[in-house]
């Protein structure tokens, strides 16, 4: 089933891939490596004019690296989750500093980076280098969970088990496998709405064959607006709009709630996201 598996799903990807630049032969590990930290919980078409900026500001990591942090988080406009801008610059400086300037490919190597994780480290060193590595997000453990295990669902973190199963999957060469598989979760395995009858491997997905058996039911998704991070946000938004020091006045202004305010001020210097000059002012981190 497996080589059936991996047949099917690249033939697939072949003519449904959608056209995205990080995905372009003359790409590079550097702006593999950006893409995936913008990917992360963020939807394509909201990183697509992001990336193409920052990429054309900071080709390489030694261009990132050679600017302060607070550029990085300004860059980042309004991707969300903007701590990842200052982990990119972190890994940037690293790169610099213990690689000459080239992003490592060795999965092991890449985990060592500041914000990469297993996930991150196997897509950059699949994507980018071609490296016969398991690449395990959301899409593709739900694909995997629905044709091998037939269950709608991958439930909590990626086990052991599941990563040496994965493993054991991949083709020799490994090729478009893992990134067609991740597109065709995104695409027509999707969490809410599969498209079953698009699939290339409906006539192997056990789930299918079980008749869809619903799978955990999930939380409902955290709100966002009254919460501190919508405040963290318009405060954050301020700091990126001036390019020097911002009075207290001006970020009083932001939000009603002086506690909350204060409280959500308090958490971006703390994350390094801002600093609180010694008289009393506050900007992007420098």
């Amino acid at each position: 089933m497996t080589e059936d598996f991996a047949r099917a799903v690249t033939g697939w990807y072949a003519g449904a891939a959608r056209a995205l630049p990080w995905r372009e032969p003359g790409c590079g590990p550097w702006g593999v490596m950006v893409s995936e930290f913008m990917l992360q919980q963020t939807p394509v078409a909201r990183v697509l004019p992001v990336w193409s900026a920052w990429m054309a500001r900071w080709p390489a990591p030694a261009a990132l690296a050679a600017e302060p942090a607070g550029e990085a988080v300004r860059a980042w406009d309004r991707l969300g989750y903007p701590r990842r801008a200052l982990r990119l610059h972190a890994a940037a400086i690293t790169i610099v500093d213990r690689y000459g300037g080239d992003v490592p490919l060795d999965p092991v190597v890449l985990r060592t980076l500041p914000g990469v994780g297993a996930y991150t480290a196997a897509a950059i060193a699949a994507f980018a280098g071609g490296t016969r590595v398991a690449v395990l997000d959301t899409n593709v453990r739900r694909v995997y969970a629905r044709v091998y295990d037939g269950v709608a669902d991958a439930a909590g973190s990626p086990t052991v088990g599941e990563w040496e199963r994965a493993q054991a999957r991949l083709p020799d060469p490994p090729g478009a496998y893992s990134v067609a598989v991740m597109e065709l979760g995104a695409l027509v395995c999707t969490a809410r709405t599969p498209r079953c009858e698009e699939c290339p491997v409906a006539a192997q997905c056990r789930w299918r064959a079980a008749g869809y058996p619903a799978g955990v039911r999930r939380g409902r998704p955290q709100p966002y607006a009254g919460t501190d991070r919508e405040v963290r946000g318009r405060l954050l938004a301020v700091l990126r709009a001036s390019h020097g020091d911002v009075p207290a006045r001006e970020l009083d202004m932001v939000w009603p709630d002086p506690a909350q305010r204060s409280r959500a001020l308090a958490g971006l210097v703390a994350d390094g996201l801002a600093e609180h000059t010694a008289d009393g002012l506050y900007r992007l981190p420098s």
